[in-house]
Formats: C-alpha cells, sequence, structure tokens
C-alpha cells in the first residue's frame, strides 16, 4: 500500500495536477477509516501546537499567569500577525516584564496585508511578535518562567522542550523517532500519523483527570477565538467559523493538517506528500464534508475544494476536485 490519490486539479477538461497523500481517522479504540499509509511517519509540524500546550496547563503555569482562553487560543496559533494577534502577543509578554527580545521564535514580516503595509511604508522592520508562531513562544516562556529553566528555552534539553517531548509521546502513544527543527527554532517531534490522530482523538474525547481537562479547555480556547488561531481569510479561522465551533482544526507547514470533533469523538490527521498547502486544505476540507460535521453546500467548501480556478482577469481556468476513492 502506498499514499493515496487525494486531489487533482483540472484544466481545460483534463487533469492537469494530482496531490497524493496520507490520511487517518481515529476513536478512542484506534483507527476508524484511512488512506495511504496511517504508519507514516511525519513532522506535525504547527498542527500539535495544541499538544504542545499541555504542560503549560498540567504544570498549573497557565492559572499562575492568569491566562485566559485567548491566551490559550495564541499559545495554539499560527497565526497572520495581524495586530489583533500582535497586540494580544505584546500584553501578555510585558505583562510577565518581558520583551521581543525574550522571544526565541525570530522575526518575519507578516501575513496580515495592513500589517504588512504599516511596516514596509514606514521603513519598520518586523520584531518577534509578528512571527506566527510568537504565541505558542509565549507559552513556552511562560512555563519557563515557571519552571525557573535559563533564557534558551528551545534547546532540545530544555526543561521546556523535555516536557513536550514527554506530554507529546505521550498523547500519541509512540516513542519518537526523533525530531527536526521547525521554522521557529523549537524541536518538532516526529511521529506516525496514525500517532498524530490518536492524539486528536484524544483531544476530542478527553477525561476528567488533569490532562482531559487542559486538553477540553484548548480545544475550546480554539473553537471559540477562531480569529486567534489564524486569521481573516484562513482556512483553520474560516472552517472553524463556518462548523459553527463544533470542530477545531489546527493547520501545520508541508501539507499537515488535523480535526478535533469532539462530537463524534474523532480525531483526524492528514499529510499531503509534496507539502501543498492547498491540497492539505481541501483534504481536510472533503473530510469534514464525509463525517458530516461540515455542510457540503457550505461557501467554505467552495473556496477550499470545488470552487473554481480563476486567472487574473477573472476567467474560469480549472477546478480541484477529489480524486476517485477520496474520502
Amino acid at each position: 500500500m502506498r499514499s493515496a490519490e487525494m486531489i487533482e486539479l483540472w484544466r481545460g477538461g483534463r487533469p492537469e495536477s494530482l496531490h497524493r497523500g496520507h490520511a487517518v481517522i481515529c476513536d478512542s479504540k484506534g483507527v476508524v477509516e484511512a488512506w495511504g499509509i496511517p504508519d507514516t511517519v511525519v513532522f506535525p509540524r504547527s498542527s500539535c501546537k495544541m499538544v504542545q500546550a499541555l504542560p503549560l496547563l498540567e504544570s498549573g503555569a497557565a492559572d499562575a499567569a492568569g491566562l485566559t482562553d485567548r491566551h490559550l487560543a495564541l499559545a495554539c496559533a499560527s497565526h497572520n500577525g495581524a495586530r489583533l494577534h500582535l497586540d494580544a502577543v505584546r500584553d501578555w509578554i510585558t505583562g510577565m516584564g518581558m520583551g521581543d527580545d525574550d522571544l526565541r521564535c525570530g522575526s518575519h514580516l507578516p501575513r496580515d496585508k495592513d500589517e504588512k503595509r504599516r511596516l514596509i511604508c514606514s521603513d519598520e522592520s518586523p520584531c518577534q511578535m509578528h512571527n506566527n508562531c510568537s504565541g505558542k513562544h509565549a507559552g513556552f516562556l511562560t512555563l519557563n518562567r515557571h519552571l525557573g529553566g535559563d533564557a534558551d528555552y528551545i534547546r532540545p534539553d530544555h526543561p521546556v522542550q523535555m516536557a513536550m517531548r514527554q506530554t507529546f509521546e505521550e498523547v500519541t502513544g509512540e516513542t519518537s523517532p526523533g525530531f527536526g527543527i521547525d521554522g521557529c527554532s523549537a524541536p518538532n517531534f516526529a511521529t506516525s500519523l496514525r500517532g498524530l490522530a490518536t492524539a486528536m482523538a484524544k483531544f476530542a474525547n478527553p477525561g476528567g483527570d488533569l490532562r482531559g481537562q487542559a486538553m477540553r479547555r484548548l480545544v475550546d480556547a480554539m473553537r471559540n477565538h477562531p480569529a486567534l488561531v489564524a486569521g481573516e481569510g484562513r482556512a483553520c479561522t474560516e472552517l472553524m467559523r463556518a462548523m459553527k465551533g463544533r470542530v477545531a482544526v489546527k493547520t501545520g507547514a508541508e501539507g499537515v493538517f488535523v480535526a478535533i470533533i469532539p462530537d463524534l469523538g474523532l480525531g483526524c490527521a492528514v499529510k499531503i506528500t509534496d507539502g501543498a498547502t492547498r491540497a492539505s486544505e481541501a483534504a481536510i476540507t472533503a473530510i469534514l464534508v464525509h463525517l458530516g460535521v461540515l455542510e457540503a453546500q457550505h461557501p467554505v467548501v467552495d473556496r477550499f475544494l470545488n470552487g473554481p480556478i480563476t486567472n487574473w482577469r477573472g476567467m474560469v481556468t480549472g477546478e480541484m476536485r477529489t480524486a476517485a476513492g477520496f474520502p
């Protein structure tokens, strides 16, 4: 068995491109449905930020710092760097008596058009708080202060990252074969796609213990504040809005996407082998429709899956489709 054909692009009545990948849906007992190879090892990238946020809550650091649902949504975010995100992260960090230099995520121009224009027109350089992962790193700073670790909290042997790895292995049910360094400089631990979907299923059907309570708080924060998790026009935000808080979804770089579906007790993980975001967005949309938690006729489905492809003059030039047998 190999990767499955998932998303096709058509032009002029002919198939032009094909995205292959793997997808797994799990419940508390194991795999419910799968396409491709469930045991494919992947880097979850930013799709696992809710797992990385668990030690923040389980350690007591979040409550000691007085964090709200908005903070927790930011800890799980890959945000646009809009003023909404920038101001919230700045308030969080300065509230701890820290500043931009305490972050270790690096800086890049924000995705938000208004904030990017403001920076360019004012000849101002972006700061680390503009980084799409700055909310996660604010969470790292909060945990690190609680643990009393040194400033370089992104080191793989740092207490913050050791807590991340232990938690990651516990919720995936697998010993990670290793890690890569993510775009934000933190370690990103590898797991199978089955392990990633298993973790999401645990978030979908959490227990009543400390970990279950932490999982529930993180999922609720994401569902209640979709704009903080990504931003206007982004798939995570638009899909969660379309499903009216029933489902939490999270993208990751290189074609990874996950979904947490509490109503059904299901977790889902997708990996597109060529790393295309357009394909992972289309694939997760198709699976959500398949599971009945996203209406097939909702406009967001056309936007990320079925809608026509247009050129610069607005002419329809093609379309995306799900491949035969998927989902």
